[in-house]
C-alpha cells in the first residue's frame, strides 16, 4: 500500500535482533526476500539466512533476488511454519507481516524458541487490528495493507493475541510496540534459561530448496 512504512518497520523489526557479524538466521514466512538485504548487512558473508516460505512463487522469487546479490550464504526451505523443523542453536529468528496467516503461530514461536540459542532473539513483525477499532473500520483498514483470504475469521481470531501469550511463554524480556495507530506491532523477545534444554520437534514435511545446516556454531 503506498504510503505504509513497510521498510522501515521491517528496518526496525531487523534492528531489534540485535544482530552481530557472523549470526544464523531463520526468515519465517520469507516471501520474496524482502528482509535478506536488511539482515545481510549487518551478518555479512560469515553469517547464514534460511528462508522459509510455502509458496513456489515466492521461493521462486527469493531465488532470483539472492542470485541477483550474490549471495552465497542464503539457503531456502518450502514448508509450512506449522510444520518447519527449526535448527539448533540460531541466533535470530524472524517473521515479517506473516505469522497471523498461521493457524498455529503460537506453536510456532514455541518451537523457534526452543530452537534458540542462549540469548537468541525471536521478533515478529505483524499486523493487528487496533483497539476499540469498529469491525468495518478494521476491515477495511487491513484490507488496504494486505489481502487474506478471510479477513471476517482472521479478525474474530485474533492471532496477535495468541503470538503476544506464546511469546510471553516461551521468552524472556518480552517488549511488545504498536506501530502505524495500532495496524501493527512489533513484539521481540529472548530465549532465557527456562527453555534451556528443550528440543524442537522435528519435521518431516519440509522440502528443501538448498540443504541448511542442521546446526550452527555460537557467535554470541
Amino acid at each position: 500500500m503506498p504510503g505504509y512504512p513497510q521498510r522501515a518497520q521491517r528496518l526496525r523489526a531487523v534492528q531489534a535482533l540485535g544482530l552481530r557479524a557472523g549470526d544464523s538466521v531463520i526468515d519465517v514466512a520469507c516471501g520474496t526476500g524482502l528482509n535478506f538485504p536488511l539482515i545481510e548487512e549487518v551478518i555479512g558473508p560469515d553469517g547464514r539466512i534460511v528462508g522459509v516460505d510455502l509458496t513456489d512463487a515466492m521461493l521462486a522469487r527469493a531465488q532470483d533476488r539472492i542470485e541477483a546479490n550474490g549471495w552465497r550464504n542464503v539457503s531456502l526451505v518450502q514448508a509450512d511454519a506449522a510444520d518447519f523443523g527449526f535448527p539448533t542453536e540460531v541466533d535470530a529468528i524472524l517473521s515479517t507481516y506473516a505469522l497471523s496467516q498461521v493457524p498455529g503461530c503460537a506453536e510456532v514461536i514455541a518451537h523457534g524458541a526452543a530452537a534458540l540459542s542462549g540469548g537468541g532473539r525471536w521478533v515478529v513483525l505483524d499486523l493487528k487490528v487496533p483497539d476499540h477499532t469498529p469491525g468495518w473500520l478494521a476491515q477495511l483498514g487491513t484490507a488496504t495493507v494486505r489481502h487474506f483470504a478471510s479477513i471476517d475469521e482472521w479478525i474474530m481470531r485474533r492471532p496477535w493475541e495468541a503470538i503476544r501469550g506464546a511469546m510471553q511463554e516461551e521468552l524472556a524480556d518480552l517488549s511488545w510496540n504498536e506501530l502505524f495507530f495500532g495496524t501493527a506491532f512489533l513484539a521481540a523477545g529472548s530465549r532465557g534459561p527456562g527453555t534451556f534444554g528443550v528440543r524442537p520437534p522435528g519435521s518431516g514435511q519440509a522440502k528443501r530448496r538448498q540443504d541448511p545446516q542442521d546446526s550452527y556454531p555460537h557467535h554470541r
